[in-house]
């Protein structure tokens, strides 16, 4: 892909801080009242603006197409999910939910429990986590890392299991847990609303024709596309699930047999594509070894739902098929299954 120019974009909140350096260097007779008003970043300022890479060893036979993928690894938790995890955390405090003896309870199949843990760990408030016992050791390791109170459902019942149980705690001890649910909590899509499409439509320079993304809260697909929307009408959104209710794709949800996530809209996808595990077990084997790009397996469904639609688009004259998508997290969570070495 030519035409776009990375050296405009800005990361992280470096121009913040150059600002605040600035106001400070105004005032000559002031002094900082501590470092970290003027030097280095915060926790929460590192989620978000994360780069835009190019998939280009995947398109090779596709002229006229190109395929990018936010590298959501990028943020400090490792995923997507900060960004979520990150907002529903300031909502519940602005609201005065979260509040001092509180301890903050979510279902999670991984990636959104790792995010609360970490900024629980940060911010100084417990954190209880309902999760399915067969989600990765390395998501186990993390967590028990960052020293949040984990509670395993049955790995039958997915993460509906975990919503399950979470509801039920919930409301045997409201004075006890904040609830942030994920699921149902409006902060989540808004995080994609605000942060991830604007970064998408500015790395981009406003080109990007696709949007494709995994569903799971389903909160990355809802906040991107509504604005997205606004921004170019013409933008086509498509969303991704599993092929069936038992499938490998941590995260994911197959919509038609799982507990419909309150923030999920479907009349805001053009198209729904399903994925099947093997497949995504097959990408991220290929991306890993064909493009250098180790990535989890939700990103790698992603990107198998992304050739699906690049194989069916036809580039206008002198225009490309810009299709984006995101990498939701890295590989280094799923090392330990098996089929790295299967085939």
């Amino acid at each position: 892909m030519t035409g776009l120019n990375y050296d405009t974009m800005t990361y992280g909140s470096s121009k913040a801080a150059a600002v605040s350096t600035s106001s400070q260097a105004d005032k000559p007779g002031e002094v900082a009242s501590g470092l970290g008003e003027t030097l280095g970043h915060s926790l929460v300022e590192r989620i978000g603006n994360t780069p835009l890479l190019r998939l280009d060893a995947l398109t090779r036979d596709l002229p006229g197409v190109a395929l990018l993928g936010k590298a959501e690894w990028y943020n400090p938790g490792g995923s997507v999910k900060d960004r979520a995890a990150s907002s529903i955390v300031a909502e519940a405090r602005r609201a005065g939910q979260l509040r001092a003896g509180k301890i903050l309870l979510d279902a999670t199949s991984g990636n959104t429990g790792i995010a609360y843990a970490m900024l629980g760990a940060a911010e100084g408030f417990p954190v209880t986590l309902c999760m399915p016992e067969n989600v990765s050791r390395e998501r186990k390791q993390i967590l028990q890392g960052y020293g949040a109170n984990i509670l395993y459902t049955d790995p039958a019942d997915g993460s509906d299991g975990a919503i399950r149980m979470a509801r039920t705690l919930a409301a045997e001890h409201p004075d006890q847990y904040y609830y942030a649910d994920q699921y149902s909590n409006d902060a989540n899509w808004k995080a994609h609303y605000y942060g991830t499409a604007n970064e998408i439509w500015q790395q981009t320079q406003g080109r990007l024709t696709h949007f494709v993304a995994m569903l799971g809260t389903s909160g990355t697909f809802v906040g991107t596309t509504r604005r997205l929307k606004e921004l170019n009408p013409a933008v086509r959104c498509i969303s991704l699930q599993p092929d069936s209710s038992f499938h490998g794709i941590e995260g994911a949800k197959h919509m038609a047999s799982a507990i419909v996530p309150k923030i999920y809209d479907p009349s805001l996808a053009d198209e729904n594509l399903e994925i099947s595990t093997e497949d995504a077990y097959a990408m991220a084997r290929k991306l890993s070894r064909s493009a250098g790009l180790l990535v989890g397996i939700s990103a790698a469904a992603a990107v198998v739902g992304c050739l699906k639609v690049a194989r069916t688009v036809s580039p206008k004259k002198n225009q490309e098929a810009v299709i984006v998508t995101i990498l939701s997290d890295s590989g280094d969570k799923y090392l330990s299954e098996r089929f790295w070495t299967e085939e």
